[in-house]
């Protein structure tokens, strides 16, 4: 069985085409600046294999329709392609990154869910509305196709009212859903199983703090295999410091930027979303030239680094405190996976929390997955590469044939 996974923002396209027989990906790539002047398409053959072949083409590229069209153009073609026609694809699973309250599981396609997606949609305006059009086009373009999406959402609906409601009048809540969403839930579902895989247990059976860190963060605790808390809140910037994102702030900051600066509303919101975190303490948003300027002497740099670390090991702590019995401490995404600096800065010295660093170990460059603690650790540590599209396109199959 093939499944094509898309993944729509307001102006590019990624994708992967998975044979689920085997879970190898057959075709990559991702389509940038839709609707600018000149669009650019990346495009890899057999990615998982000894044969990739790599393909880059620049062309305008006007609309998500005219970048669909492409995808299928380079997934048949003689020279980039790796099926002959669109009919072969028995499923197309769509990313949507919010759900909301409305969707707890993977769903097929129908004129009520796209409804749905709609009307969250000022929860993710940027997001969203971007996803409906993927999936109008996606429609269009594989008819015969089941088409199911799957919310980053989905995987933090067991948290607890005690965890996601606010301190804001109640009527916030009924009348707006102004309410904890969480946000990477596929890649916590992913790196949780894969862990309860390397552990020869069950999900259900694992306490588990996953640590997601990359451009965007989140940091979720998880127990018996579900989500009972998560950094992240209404919206992607709440939690931990990020790239451009403050992550949590005292709220009335706002305000009083606002009154002082005489900001607007818009203004604001493009501060907490894209000029704050490491770039706004720094200049700079990317861990490598954070590091790079730290071995240079800027106190800047080093400043934001020990504030993302710092808010990582609270979260830690406090999950620690919550899930009690801890099987497990997960790291995965670009910063998780590949920033021994940064793991190393937010474990080092929790012996007496039961986890003890192996150094050596954490030095190393992870493969698929890698311990980073002693073996005397009481609490394990691993680095787990996630794999969020393999994740949806297994979703995607549950629901188009159940029985596979």
């Amino acid at each position: 069985m093939k499944i094509l996974v898309i993944n729509c923002g307001s102006s590019s396209i990624k994708y992967q085409l998975f044979d689920m027989d085997s879970d190898v990906v057959m075709a990559s790539g991702a389509i940038e600046r839709i609707g600018l002047d000149m669009g650019i398409m990346s495009h890899k053959r057999n990615p998982d294999t000894d044969d990739e072949q790599k393909f880059k083409f620049e062309q305008p590229i006007p609309n998500h329709e005219v970048g669909m069209e492409l995808v299928i153009a380079k997934l048949t073609a003689e020279d980039t392609g790796v099926i002959h026609d669109t009919a072969e694809i028995a499923g197309v699973g769509h990313r949507i990154v919010q759900g909301a309250n409305l969707f707890s599981d993977p769903v097929l396609v129908n004129d009520e869910v796209k409804a749905a997606i709609e009307k969250v949609a000022p929860l993710a305006p940027l997001h969203n509305y971007a996803h409906l059009a993927g999936i109008n086009v996606a429609q269009r373009l594989f008819p015969n196709a089941g088409h199911v999406v799957v919310f980053d959402t989905a995987f933090h609906q067991t948290i607890p009212a005690h965890s996601y409601v606010y301190g804001v009048p109640y009527e916030m809540y009924e009348k707006h859903q102004v309410r904890r969403y969480g946000f990477h839930g596929t890649s916590h579902r992913y790196v949780t199983k894969r862990f309860a895989q390397l552990m020869g247990k069950k999900p259900e059976d694992c306490n588990i703090i996953t640590v997601h860190l990359g451009n965007g963060s989140s940091l979720t605790a998880v127990k018996g295999g579900k989500s009972i808390d998560t950094s992240m809140g209404l919206t992607p910037t709440g939690g931990v410091i990020m790239g451009t994102r403050t992550g949590d702030i005292d709220p009335t900051i706002l305000g009083y930027l606002a009154r002082t600066e005489g900001m607007t509303i818009d203004e604001l919101d493009e501060m907490v979303t894209k000029k704050s975190g490491l770039e706004g303490i720094c200049g700079m948003s990317d861990l490598r030239d954070i590091h790079a300027a730290v071995e240079e002497g800027n106190e800047r740099a080093k400043l934001a680094l020990d504030m993302l670390c710092h808010r990582v090991r609270l979260f830690i702590g406090g999950y620690l405190a919550l899930l009690g019995h801890v099987d497990g401490i997960v790291f995965t995404a670009g910063i998780g996976e590949n920033d021994d600096i940064v793991r190393h800065d937010v474990l080092c010295g929790m012996e007496e929390l039961g986890i003890k660093l192996d150094v050596e170990a954490n030095s190393k460059r992870a493969g698929e997955h890698m311990r980073i603690t002693a073996e005397d650790s009481r609490i394990p540590a691993f680095v787990i590469r996630t794999n969020e599209e393999l994740e949806i396109a297994q979703q995607t199959v549950s629901v188009i044939a159940p029985s596979k």
